[in-house]
């Protein structure tokens, strides 16, 4: 070995420690908690010593320079509140990603007090007993849907998996294959059988499914028949499945229950104002469904919830005595919301009330109307070279609800320099962060999603944005 040969230095040993460079940081201790700068240059450390080798030596001092503004952003980002309530101008009602439908103002305000207190939660005050956490929204769902059963759980795919494992774990379930849907977040329906338990006889082709299907699979095995809503997407041309009622008929003929999956579904019978008849739970269960569970967030307006509705009380009564369902119940937060939704379908004012109804119902005139006003104050406030329209538009409900069916809308576009993708960028970047759609060269404010108070914070947004 060539004793005079030279060792090149490591760059990262002129790193500075975590304490030194905390240090750095000090002058941010009133804006932000130790835990968070001490994340924020922990990782900006680590993020360094992960590239510095790979810089070029005149670029490594820059490197090290940047580390507190790198730091404080970091510490910044996971000191923020999440999730962080944003403005929706996408005018899709149940966005996923935005946490589908808002709860109503007397939800949110009995939510907060059950949180703040505590509550007769699993007591019943007169004797003193242990009672049913969920008995008395229960109660209520009865008696706002008419059915003689109804079950509470986490979310909807938790009511599929808890009717799937206590009515047929170690036998088989019959479906259409056009119904073996992907749900959100890559939850698949067979792969939810698979976990309950069940195996899954598939009847039928992609496109088409009949009764006679369903009759010529059953066996000694069958548990019982499944229905799945296509709820993400919907199948055109030549297509057939097999009717409720007749489905329903089939079960009763051979003693086998029949199970709806809905995935989403309203307590208010919308079919008057042009809304899929489907969308009406209590509906189905006349038709002849033995037992359908849909989401609690969605058309119901509700919080996050898996609902289960049954034409007996047994039904519902057997799914509560299953082992899992203690480990999908709701917690008292869920319920002080839902209890509150339920009471004003029961009251016949959640039309009004539940913000998810009141905008997916919102009257186009209405709608017409807040979109020129809102772009005649975006004109007035915004630079010359951003152009400032209105359109009509089709809109959809979302999350997994209604697909296919269109909602007339109204938006206001905005047409700026540097394109819309970065306006839609600089957006989101706002505070509070505002979500748009983005068509062709145009930002797409769509106003039936705004809620009170929202278009002054877009007002402020958009004009920051644009600075």
């Amino acid at each position: 070995m060539d004793s005079g040969a030279k060792v090149k230095p490591d760059p990262r040993r002129s790193l500075p420690s975590v304490d030194r460079l905390l240090a750095q940081l000090a002058a941010h201790r009133a804006e932000l908690s130790d835990w968070a700068l001490g994340a924020g240059a922990r990782w900006a450390l680590s993020e360094a010593r992960e590239h510095l080798a790979q810089l070029a030596p005149t670029q490594r001092a820059a490197c090290i320079a940047a580390l507190p503004e790198r730091a404080l952003s970091e510490a910044r980002r996971v000191a923020r509140a999440h999730p962080v309530c944003v403005v929706n101008a996408t005018g899709i009602v149940l966005h996923t990603n935005l946490g589908r439908a808002p709860l109503a103002e007397g939800a949110a305000l009995e939510l907060a007090r059950a949180a703040r207190r505590y509550v007769d939660l699993e007591i019943d005050l007169a004797s003193g007993a242990r009672r049913s956490r969920s008995a008395a929204v229960e109660e209520k769902l009865r008696l706002a849907s008419g059915a003689a059963g109804a079950l509470v759980v986490n979310n909807n795919a938790a009511a599929l998996l808890l009717l799937l494992a206590a009515l047929a774990r170690g036998r088989e379930v019959i479906v259409s294959r056009g119904e073996l849907v992907e749900i959100g977040g890559a939850f698949r329906i067979p792969e939810i059988a698979e976990a309950a338990g069940v195996r899954l006889v598939e009847v039928g082709t992609t496109n088409r499914t009949h009764v006679d299907d369903y009759e010529r699979a059953i066996g000694p095995e069958t548990a019982l028949l499944l229905k799945v809503h296509r709820s993400n997407f919907e199948l055109r041309g030549f297509v057939s499945e097999a009717p409720l009622p007749e489905l329903a008929s089939l079960g009763r003929a051979r003693g086998l229950p029949v199970v709806e999956d809905l995935g989403s579904a309203a307590l208010v019978d919308l079919s008057a104002l042009g809304f899929p008849a489907e969308s009406y739970a209590p509906a189905r269960l006349a038709a002849g469904a033995d037992l359908v569970c849909f989401s609690g967030d969605k058309l119901l307006g509700g919080p996050q919830a898996g609902i289960v509705l049954g034409r007996d009380a047994e039904s519902t009564s057997r799914l509560a005595r299953h082992p899992l369902a203690r480990a999908l119940r709701v917690d008292k937060l869920t319920l002080a919301a839902l209890d509150w939704t339920l009471a004003a379908h029961l009251r016949g004012t959640a039309v009004h009330e539940v913000p998810a109804l009141r905008a997916l119902l919102a009257p186009v005139q209405t709608l017409e109307r807040r979109a020129r006003e809102l772009a005649e104050r975006l004109r007035a406030a915004l630079p010359r070279e951003a152009r400032v329209g209105v359109e009509e538009e089709r809109g959809f409900a979302g999350g997994g609800s209604l697909p296919g069916f269109a909602l007339a809308a109204w938006v206001v576009t905005i047409r700026a320099p540097g394109g819309a993708e970065r306006l839609a960028r600089r957006l989101r970047l706002a505070t509070p962060p505002v979500l748009a759609r983005v068509r062709d060269a145009n930002v797409l404010l769509d106003v039936r999603t705004l809620l009170e108070g929202d278009e002054k914070a877009l007002e402020t947004a958009v004009r920051e944005a644009l600075r």
